[in-house]
């Protein structure tokens, strides 16, 4: 037995634990504070985080045996990467696990939002028949436009090619050859912004897509357009999308990311045509069995110098 340590501060799935247990000690202090993850990650050789851990300067310094930190999702916003490449630590994540999860939340929404099915099951079950005051609208031969076409992205895509939606997509990391092979037709991002009825978010947040949707992005969309975004909160700038809303710009939203998480009951979350869930797009159980085995596995790989299927940093 290996005399590897590593520390769970998010949980996980216990058929990735079993998997680290055959080759390292494995803690599981799920929900510990920052103050104390800074006290015991000098004791580690690994860490393992969902979204919640902040993986910040400060942990790095203080995880002097740190080699590995595994995200077990996709997004790595939470983690330092700077900070991560100047104290030699290898930053792992496990991209692929949620990726159905995400696609199917997103079509939900669509669907959510477009037919307002919250508002029809709260009328009924106060007591309600709105039957006439529900006309929604239809998927069929709507332009869906796709910003960020990875793995969800393209996802959505070959869903929406089912509803016979027609697809349209932005990825400035994507050749129009490999979009088209992904089920959708290139775009550039003000075309996108013009033509679509839908808009659905697929991108990471950084410093290029921070308040990517922005009032000046709005003024650019059809009347009318509806809005999902299941990708990162931040992206879009929630003031504009409000404004858009009161205006009816934007006829809808659905949206399970948040710029502050939990946003607590504001405007946004509060109005009638947004639906919202809460960071619910990976929480799926088939999603979090396969994300645990994943980032096990990737973990234990960066642990012993095997090659990384997913090294971020």
């Amino acid at each position: 037995m290996s005399e590897w340590k590593v520390l769970l501060t998010d949980g996980l799935e216990e058929n990735g634990q079993a998997i680290l247990r055959q080759f390292a000690t494995v803690d599981n202090h799920s929900g510990i504070s920052a103050e104390e993850l800074l006290e015991v990650v000098g004791n580690y050789d690994a860490m393992i985080v969902r979204g919640r851990t902040k993986v910040t300067p400060a942990v790095f310094e203080a995880g002097k045996n740190l080699k590995v930190v595994g995200r077990a999702g996709v997004g790595v916003d939470n983690i330092d990467l700077n900070a991560a490449k100047a104290k030699g630590v290898t930053v792992v994540n496990s991209p692929t696990a949620t990726t159905i999860a995400v696609a199917e939340l997103t079509m939900g929404l669509m669907l959510a939002v477009l037919r307002e099915i919250p508002r029809a099951d709260a009328g009924m079950k106060a007591g309600k028949w709105l039957k006439k005051e529900m006309e929604g609208g239809e998927l069929w031969r709507k332009t869906l436009g796709i910003i960020g076409f990875g793995r969800i992205g393209s996802a959505v895509a070959q869903r929406a090619s089912a509803f016979e939606m027609n697809v349209i997509a932005y990825d400035p990391l994507r050749t129009r050859e490999e979009i088209e092979q992904r089920c959708g037709c290139s775009s550039t991002l003000d075309d996108l912004l013009e033509q679509s009825d839908i808009i659905s978010i697929h991108t990471p947040l950084n410093d290029t897509t921070r308040n990517l949707i922005n009032e000046d992005a709005f003024a650019k969309m059809k009347d009318g357009v509806y809005l999902i975004c299941a990708a990162r909160g931040g992206v879009v700038n929630e003031e504009a999308l409000l404004a858009a809303l009161e205006s009816g710009k934007v006829a809808g939203a659905g949206l399970d990311v948040f710029a502050v998480e939990p946003p607590g009951v504001t405007p946004l979350v509060s109005h009638p045509r947004v639906v919202c869930t809460p960071h619910i797009g990976a929480q799926t159980v088939e999603a979090q069995v396969r994300a645990a085995e994943d980032i096990a596995t990737e973990v234990l790989a960066a642990l012993k110098g095997e090659p990384l299927r997913w090294k971020v940093a």
